[in-house]
């Protein structure tokens, strides 16, 4: 398990040309390409395209990751990754969006833009629906729909027309419950078998310390002592994503 430092350290060398570090750094993060790619599962492409794929969109957060953007390397990789698959699946024809679904796309992000530049503030999807006549569901669909990834290195206009890049834009609480569970999942899968038990039964199962003590054979005092040690060890984990 690489720290924050080594982590770092190994993207230096890697943007350097170096190949063994980046190769230590795809063999560090398969924990997390695994947890990305699942999502994606049954879709009619195989595992092994689609951790080659998720590989590829990691070894391009590598070579494009910057340390002035302060974030964690992996926050900042995740959506790189799912960007590289969705668009394999958009090129090779996985996923399928009717022209007139493209068209109503265009027209309500046209809509929002024209919105956020003359200072007003961004539309919900109700305000959406009722400016283009249609079902909030359907303006969700469109959204959706054709909302491919981009490089997050790709230009966009704020409420004052300025140009600046993906990047620099806060993800929504949306996104930031997916990365924070995906680097949870990836934070469990480091933990002895007995700890994940214990986080499963206690934060998931909303099993109180007494209830995990007597399932497990040992005291409540020895489950309180087990759980401060674990919670300090995903800590510590956290920072060093």
């Amino acid at each position: 398990m690489l720290s924050h430092e080594e982590t770092m350290a190994l993207i230096a060398r890697a943007q350097q040309g170096d190949e063994e570090a980046s190769t230590v750094l795809l063999t560090e993060n398969a924990p997390l390409l695994k947890s990305i790619i699942k999502r994606y599962l049954g879709k009619h492409i195989e595992y092994d395209d689609l951790y080659q794929i998720a590989s590829i969109g990691l070894l391009k957060s590598i070579k494009n990751f910057n340390y002035e953007h302060n974030v964690r390397f992996s926050t900042y990789a995740v959506p790189m990754i799912l960007g590289e698959i969705k668009r394999y699946m958009r090129d090779d024809g996985y996923l399928k969006v009717s022209r007139s679904l493209k068209s109503l796309s265009a027209k309500i992000t046209r809509y929002v833009d024209e919105r956020i530049k003359n200072g007003e503030e961004n539309p919900t999807v109700e305000e959406i629906a009722q400016h283009f006549g249609i079902e909030p569901s359907e303006a969700i669909f469109a959204m959706d729909a054709t909302r491919m990834p981009v490089s997050l290195y790709e230009k966009a206009s704020d409420k004052d027309g300025k140009q600046t890049e993906l990047i620099e834009h806060l993800p929504t609480d949306e996104d930031k419950k997916m990365l924070d569970k995906l680097i949870l999942k990836d934070m469990l899968s480091k933990l002895p078998p007995r700890e994940q038990k214990i986080v499963i039964l206690r934060y998931f199962r909303d099993m109180t310390q007494g209830e995990i003590a007597h399932k497990l054979g040992v005291s409540q005092v020895q489950i309180s002592r087990l759980e401060n040690k674990i919670l300090k060890k995903l800590r510590e984990l956290y920072t060093e994503q």
